[in-house]
């Protein structure tokens, strides 16, 4: 899975929250409402990119093309959250947790949360 930008990664969210479709005309609408001013030709040639990546398929509606979700949100954050613990903490996941309770970037709650999580898991 190819890395993506910033700037793809708005046009995916933007796709995935509408149930992982969306026309030209929607995204544009989305991207207005966060005063984002971005060119059609920009948006355009992100959704090409995205396209060429794999990570969207063009459906043809009459003369509008429809951008379809190939990758979802889940299996996206999944596989960057994997690359990251790799290059980061060469896959040592209690490095990760480690840092984050030291810099108390994880709370008490957030951590219970996960504990509650994992004992749900393991009565499966």
């Amino acid at each position: 899975m190819q890395q993506i930008s910033e700037s793809e990664l708005v046009l995916m969210r933007i796709i995935w929250k509408n149930g992982g479709t969306a026309l030209y005309s929607h995204i544009m609408e989305e991207l207005g409402k966060d005063s984002n001013v971005w060119k059609k030709n920009t948006v355009l040639t992100l959704l090409s990119r995205l396209v060429e990546k794999n990570y969207l398929k063009t459906d043809k509606i009459g003369r509008r093309n429809e951008y379809r979700a190939v990758v979802g949100e889940q299996e996206y954050r999944a596989k960057q959250t994997r690359n990251f613990l790799d290059k980061i903490y060469q896959g040592n996941v209690s490095g990760l947790v480690s840092t984050l309770l030291q810099q108390e970037i994880l709370s008490e709650e957030e951590l219970k949360e996960i504990e509650a999580f994992w004992e749900r898991r393991r009565q499966e």
